[in-house]
């Protein structure tokens, strides 16, 4: 259990610097994700299941695609088919699937050969504790972030726009001179 916690700790940590040092930012997001998956195999590792299911759907999933939507809306031009011809590669795919491939291998391992220690300082949530917990003394939290995200998309759909720039007839520029 120890080896594979140490395994998923050093995917988890070469994942987030390869987030740091990537210039592209889908690169970057690729590595985020596996850092993310890796980071839900220590909550299961540490007795926590629905946080580790949670973090693979809400922050791998449904987050990320929020962030790839901006980043990909943010790059619009002529260049935009030549990059994403770039980034189909396979050479980038490869080391955030290798890694991710470590992880889920971990992640299955642990699902189908161990049982969970029963330990009486371990807590079980369920969906509905988290709901309660959210909605009623978080509620107010929890609405500032959907407004903070909403605020984001919108601020990254009006930088994306390109404006054309309408000038009165008499101003435009002529080259008769």
């Amino acid at each position: 259990m120890d080896t594979i916690f140490y395994i998923t700790a050093a995917v988890s940590v070469f994942a987030t610097l390869m987030v740091i040092t990537r210039h592209n930012p889908v690169h970057a997001l690729l590595y985020l994700i596996v850092s993310l998956l890796s980071l839900s195999v220590i909550f299961y590792l540490l007795g926590a299941p629905f946080a580790a299911l949670l973090e693979i759907i809400i922050y791998a999933g449904a987050i990320m695609v929020l962030f790839i939507f901006v980043i990909m809306l943010l790059n619009l031009g002529k260049e935009t088919a030549k990059q994403e011809k770039e980034w189909l590669k396979p050479r980038i795919w490869v080391g955030p699937a290798f890694l991710s491939l470590i992880v889920f291998a971990e992640l299955f391992y642990l699902i189908y050969t161990s049982v969970p220690e029963t330990n009486s300082a371990i807590q079980t949530v369920d969906s509905k504790m988290v709901a309660v917990s959210l909605f009623k003394p978080y509620i107010l939290a929890v609405e500032l972030a959907a407004m903070l995200l909403m605020a984001g998309v919108v601020g990254a759909a009006h930088i994306g726009q390109h404006k054309k720039s309408n000038l009165h007839r008499f101003l435009k520029e002529t080259d008769d001179l």
